[in-house]
């Protein structure tokens, strides 16, 4: 696993600088190989192609009979029954025009015949079946024909591609006992403070409970990032550069939180600059998460730290972390979504604005975010019941009701 980022450190800088800076730091992930029955989920690391013709053979769409278009146009309405046949047998063969074979949904076309006439528009006449008064067949009709989905060798699948149920279905078709995906990389999601206490244990007036880990988890769990550590760590610098280097050297990413501000008890830039992380950037022109920092390692692994206030953490990986692990995991770089403001938003600051939003349609139907912001970055309740948050630029203070604006969901 290697980076292959060319940028210099930057400091205070735009979000979409930010965000390529971030991209290009990013490693690929290692695939490796898995049974077909553990690739739910998973992302395609290989092309998938065609094992056979898709169908294999001029495949039967409706139960009936088969028979020869050209004893139809010599006016036949009248069939000897030869034979019957179901899916999975060996095509019979049709040898007389006057002939018909009953046939089953899904089976092989007999050999000889090129028409399905359904059930339903025929009748039995002993050893005769009989067509319906009035009914007119299509030449060739009820009939799937060889290689019409696709041909053999065809690609059917693309690296990037999340494995779901019809993806599946697909790679059956491919002939694929066993796939290559990206192996799931392992994360540690740490949040650090002496103030930091974790639910279901005594907290003091002056500490708080420890939420980010949790969201952070929760969220890359959600994206399918399952391999996850979760840890608290004091503030202390000692125990910190400790276990901070003990977790780079075990895991393929770090996630942190707090400690990356201006504060005496600031010490993550210091810690990981010491254990050899080189800074990509610190502090995004952003509001809120203005204090983020990201680092790769001596093995090209990426390590985030995200501010310590709940919104700020949120909205941080919401923006860059989520996306880059999609990246480095093989999938495309994801595009946000477009929605309308449903009221005109001021920004004072020169910075780029991420408000917290919940979504819903119009009539005509375009997506509508209507804004909610927080009390303050530290204010992470206030998020309940939001969908995500919309970008306002940097280059402008004003966005007006009805204006189309990047959307992030959470």
């Amino acid at each position: 696993m290697s980076a292959t980022s060319n940028h210099p450190s930057l400091f205070r800088i735009d979000v979409a600088e930010a965000e390529a800076a971030i991209f290009d730091g990013m490693p690929v992930f290692p695939s490796k190989r898995v049974p077909l029955d553990q690739a739910l989920g998973g992302i395609l690391r290989e092309p998938v192609t065609a094992e056979r013709d898709q169908p294999p053979f001029d495949r039967v769409t409706m139960d009936g009979i088969a028979i020869r278009f050209e004893a139809i146009e010599k006016g036949l309405r009248r069939f000897r029954l030869a034979g019957t046949q179901g899916a999975g047998e060996a095509a019979r063969v049709l040898g007389d025009a006057g002939d018909c074979i009953e046939i089953m949904t899904g089976a092989v076309l007999p050999e000889g015949a090129d028409t399905v006439i359904p059930v339903e528009r025929t009748r039995s006449a002993g050893d005769y079946i009989e067509l319906e008064t009035g009914y007119e067949p299509g030449s060739k009709q009820c009939v799937h024909r060889q290689g019409s989905d696709h041909s053999q060798g065809q690609t059917l699948l693309q690296p990037g591609t999340r494995i779901g149920p019809t993806e599946m279905a697909i790679l059956t078709v491919g002939g694929k006992p066993d796939v290559s995906i990206t192996r799931q990389p392992a994360i540690a999601v740490i949040s650090t403070g002496d103030e930091l206490v974790d639910v279901g244990k005594p907290v003091e007036l002056f500490q708080i409970r420890s939420s980010n880990d949790r969201a952070i988890e929760s969220a890359l769990q959600q994206r399918d990032f399952s391999n996850c550590t979760r840890l608290q760590l004091p503030d202390d610098p000692d125990y910190l550069t400790g276990e901070i280097s003990r977790l780079h050297a075990g895991k393929d990413v770090l996630i942190l939180s707090g400690g990356v501000s201006m504060g005496k008890y600031d010490y993550i830039p210091q810690i990981l600059k010491e254990l050899g992380v080189r800074v990509v950037l610190h502090k995004i022109l952003q509001r809120p998460g203005l204090p983020m920092w990201f680092g790769v390692g001596k093995q090209g692994k990426p390590v985030f730290a995200l501010p310590g206030n709940p919104v700020s953490s949120l909205v941080c990986l919401a923006r860059y972390v989520l996306p880059a692990l999609q990246k480095a995991s093989g999938l495309p770089v994801p595009r946000p979504a477009v929605v309308c403001l449903t009221e005109t938003v001021s920004v004072d600051a020169d910075l780029a604005c991420f408000l917290p939003v919940t979504l819903s349609h119009a009539d005509d139907g375009r997506v509508l975010a209507a804004p909610k912001p927080t009390n303050t970055s530290g204010d992470f309740v206030s998020l309940g019941g939001t969908d995500g948050f919309v970008e306002l630029t940097r280059s402008r203070n004003r966005f007006p009701a009805g204006g189309a604006v990047p959307f992030y969901p959470w």
